[in-house]
């Protein structure tokens, strides 16, 4: 379609909507989008194909460079998950009540109970 034909569609649209749309919140809405359209067909009209083209690309891989952080962090997640949801993995807390037995809170240290 050419861009005359499209400008005709498009101007039999816009009488369509004015004669069918008495809500004249609509016909703005209507105008307000066609003139951002508009203008992102001029700015786009001023950049040679290259820088389009290149463009195009770098968003991709800029889009895809995010995408496997974001599946690197999600099976982190699923990791931690599954070792807190498992009772018996070696990292797991014991909550003994015996107060016979002393409990070590880290490498070299011993709970000390004071009367």
């Amino acid at each position: 379609m050419s861009d005359n034909e499209k400008n005709t569609v498009d101007e039999v649209v816009e009488e369509i909507l004015d004669e069918t749309s008495q809500n004249p919140l609509e016909r703005f809405f209507y105008h307000q989008r066609r003139a951002l359209e508009e203008t992102g067909k001029a700015l786009e009209a001023l950049l040679p194909d290259g820088f389009k083209q290149h463009g195009g690309e770098a968003t991709k891989e800029f889009a895809k460079g995010f995408r496997v952080l974001v599946d690197a962090a999600i099976d982190e997640l699923k990791k931690v998950s599954e070792r807190e949801e498992t009772p018996t993995a070696p990292h797991a807390e014991s909550h003994d009540d015996d107060d016979d037995k002393p409990s070590t809170t880290g490498k070299g240290k011993v709970k000390v109970k004071v009367d």
